[in-house]
């Protein structure tokens, strides 16, 4: 992949975590732009680079989308003094970064991801050879 397009991927992943964070909790934070181009790099690479199963592949974003989440919480809170979210008042939250119930919600969203980059991507295969 070029570096234009890894740019390009970075930057519709960011905005759309932007975007997404916007819709469901009407906030948002700079951080998230980070998370969400990282996470679609990710999504990207599990997909291109693997060739997994897509339950597989939406299971192991959902567990790298959570594990970024921990580490970008820890690092706002510890190392910038913010706190973008709080998941403390949710069932099996893990010090109020992450929880099971968004761990779960980023399963079926990496898996809704993956599905459509998949579908573009087969697209646009038929439309070059054909």
């Amino acid at each position: 992949m070029e570096r234009w397009e890894r740019s390009c991927l970075f930057v519709l992943g960011g905005g759309a975590y932007l975007g997404v964070e916007l819709a469901w909790r009407g906030a948002t934070h700079w951080t998230m732009f980070l998370a969400g181009g990282i996470c679609l790099c990710y999504l990207h690479w599990l997909d291109a680079g693997l060739r997994l199963p897509l339950p597989v592949c939406a299971l192991l974003g959902a567990a790298g989308v959570s594990g970024l989440e921990l580490g970008l919480g820890i690092l706002c809170t510890q190392l910038l003094g913010i706190h973008v979210w709080d998941y403390s008042r949710e069932w099996g939250n893990l010090a109020g970064y992450i929880c099971p119930k968004y761990s779960v919600l980023w399963f079926f969203l990496c898996g809704w991801v993956l599905w459509a980059m998949r579908t573009l991507r087969h697209r646009l295969k038929v439309q070059i050879i054909g």
